[in-house]
């Protein structure tokens, strides 16, 4: 059987991202609210990162916030958006090859991000999105491991498993940042155990493997580990194919495939059924050719 043409428009796994982008092109902030006040915490942070790229957001978030100074879901909302924008101006590049005029506008950026979030969590200090996008400015503000582990307690005193915010920790404690292989694994490992049978969040020991595959040697360990994740999570009967799922999914096979497992990655490659997401894979390039080829690899129905 040939396999399906592969699709990596989150919207076809998730139609409330279409739902809500039409209501922001429209104006219709209480369709946005209704939308995001009815999803679980993970959902709703997930949805506002898939819309925090719209265009003329900024002003338009700026003219609720202007009506209702208390909407905290308008701040947690124009927070992202301002942090992404910052995060795209710096790019992906090392730092030695971002410009001291991008390195400038990068810190405006999350510094008025960081403003708007403030104000935000002041109002709605118990919001997971809020808390999960201050992880990111606090990282991209170099404002230290010591205040990125206050914000990740404030956020697990929320929402213990914010596999997001979860996410955004881990990031900080990988040797690229504030950490070293150790730290991100012991994180990622304490987090996948601590998650109840089923849950995506093993996929963080995935994560953790993909951000250090250029210095891990212990790859059979490595491998049975992954496996074991797996069985607990995406392999497991109780998981859900809840928002998030496709990416979670994805970051196990790019981990088996980079590993050289084919058949484990095969078996996701199979359940995903041509859905794909472009991070982890745009770390190894393009995310489609990459995904081909490492479909390919894998053989069997993938």
């Amino acid at each position: 059987m040939l396999p399906r043409q592969l699709d990596l428009d989150p919207a076809t796994a998730y139609p409330k991202i279409t739902s809500l982008r039409t209501a922001l092109d429209a104006g219709d902030w209480p369709a946005c609210r209704e939308l995001l006040d009815a999803a679980d915490p993970v959902e709703r942070t997930c949805l506002i990162d898939a819309v925090s790229d719209e265009k003329g957001l900024e002003d338009f978030l700026r003219g609720v916030l202007r009506g209702d100074p208390g909407d905290g879901t308008a701040g947690a909302l124009l927070g992202r958006h301002l942090a992404v924008a910052a995060w795209d101006i710096r790019t992906d590049a090392r730092a030695v090859h971002v410009s001291r005029e991008q390195f400038a506008a990068f810190r405006a950026g999350l510094v008025e991000a960081e403003r708007v979030l403030v104000d935000a969590a002041a109002r709605s200090p118990h919001d997971p999105a809020i808390w999960t996008t201050r992880l990111l400015t606090a990282r991209g503000l170099q404002l230290g491991l010591s205040e990125i582990r206050r914000r990740y307690g404030r956020l697990a005193e929320i929402d213990p498993h914010h596999l997001p915010g979860q996410q955004q920790m881990l990031q900080s404690l990988c040797a690229k940042w504030y950490g070293d292989v150790a730290q991100a694994y012991e994180f990622a490992k304490e987090a996948a155990d601590a998650a109840p049978a089923g849950a995506p969040n093993p996929v963080l020991l995935a994560i953790a493997y993909i951000e250090h595959s250029d210095v891990v040697t212990d790859t059979d360990r490595i491998r049975a580990e992954l496996r074991e994740a797996a069985q607990r999570s995406v392999w497991h009967p109780d998981f859900r194919r809840t928002h998030g799922w496709v990416q979670v999914m994805s970051t196990f096979a790019m981990a088996f495939g980079v590993l050289g497992d084919h058949p484990a990655a095969a078996s996701l490659f199979d359940a995903l059924d041509g859905l794909g997401s472009r991070w982890p894979w745009e770390y190894l390039g393009d995310p489609a050719t990459t995904i081909e080829k490492f479909r390919a690899r894998a053989g069997g129905n993938a």
